[in-house]
């Protein structure tokens, strides 16, 4: 059954006029469900009986259950989430000093195939709508309402590739950016794509305030062939032209995400070819310490050797942080914790069917 989440606020005011209904009554219910973080069409007390009733027959509020949830020393606190029809998907809490961060996962599975990465230990199965989107951020929320807290920033750089479920992004986007529902600021946003050129086009000719992040972990075509089949299809050379575009007509800073993968792309040589690739770019670079995956065979660097790399960078005068490290003492890297159930599912499965 479709979530009425799957409505931004002006497709809530059109489905309201399709019922005959007065123009303000979209305004209402979409008040009601990002404003008083309403559970239930019961609770819309402003709304008349029959209104309430047809929303409950169209739709359902809250497509998601929580199976399981992680709380690390740290704060952080990762959430796995089951659909209506049963797949399982990950959405993270973080704690910054300049607020509450959620990580949104866009997909089911991924289909890009990093090397290092779990998220796409399961192929992509389908992509997330935009309700399931918006539901994940929903629940979180409603957590930090019970100590009067509230998320100030979304990140979309959990499971899947953001770009390629390009319209359920920009439609989950549009509906918590509104400022007559939650209000997250435009520029409290970020968006991560591994490379999706066409679709970087597309989102620099949208002229959005949102932020753009490159997962780029290698600096040259040669490693990220190897690290990211993306870049068969879309390699260096084509991928920065595009963000020059993007630069271009929107004006807005880049972030650069970049892994740090022991011996393998963490050299000065690879820092000066990094700093190479981004001369002219407006541009900062995010340097991630690798949390480790059970499957892959990749090692994080120490923080010593990640120094070296970063002043490296710095000395050619490249912009970068370290990016501190959360959730360490729970199942860090993104999609571990669904993978895990998944696991223990497919297990319990073949033991009922043994017994």
């Amino acid at each position: 059954m479709k979530s009425i989440y799957d409505l931004n606020y002006e497709e809530m005011g059109e489905f309201a006029q399709s019922c005959g209904w007065k123009s303000f009554r979209g305004h209402q219910i979409f008040q009601w469900l990002y404003r008083q973080r309403a559970t239930s069409f019961d609770e819309m007390s402003n709304l008349s009986k029959d209104t309430r009733e047809l929303l409950a027959k169209e739709f359902i509020i809250d497509p998601l259950t929580l199976v399981r949830k992680q709380v690390a020393a740290d704060g952080t606190t990762k959430f796995l989430f089951q659909t209506q029809d049963g797949a399982l998907l990950e959405s993270v809490l973080m704690h910054f000093d300049y607020g509450k961060s959620i990580c949104v996962s866009s997909q089911v599975g991924c289909n890009m195939g990093c090397a290092f990465c779990a998220s796409g230990l399961t192929k992509k199965k389908r992509n997330l709508t935009s309700g399931e989107m918006v539901a994940q951020f929903m629940n979180v929320q409603r957590e930090l309402d019970k100590t009067g807290d509230r998320l100030s920033h979304i990140v979309v750089m959990g499971t899947g590739e953001p770009f390629d479920n390009y319209d359920n992004v920009m439609n989950f986007l549009a509906t918590l950016n509104h400022d007559r529902g939650i209000g997250i600021g435009a520029r409290h946003i970020t968006i991560s794509t591994c490379g999706v050129v066409p679709k970087i086009r597309a989102f620099a000719d949208a002229h959005t305030q949102y932020n753009l992040a490159i997962s780029l972990h290698a600096p040259n075509n040669a490693l990220r062939d190897q690290l990211m089949p993306i870049n068969h299809a879309y390699p260096l050379e084509e991928l920065m032209d595009a963000l020059r575009e993007y630069g271009a007509k929107n004006n807005r800073r880049l972030t650069f995400e970049y892994i740090l993968l022991k011996g393998v792309n963490d050299s000065k040589t690879h820092a000066r070819q990094l700093a190479k690739l981004l001369k002219g770019f407006n541009a900062y670079v995010n340097l991630i310490p690798y949390n480790s995956v059970d499957e892959k065979t990749f090692q994080s660097v120490t923080r010593e050797e990640a120094m070296v790399f970063y002043d490296a960078l710095m000395k050619e005068g490249v912009r970068c942080t370290i990016r501190k490290e959360h959730g360490n003492d729970i199942d860090a890297a993104c999609g571990q914790l669904r993978i895990k159930e998944i696991k223990a599912r497919q297990e319990k499965a073949e033991s009922d069917l043994d017994a």
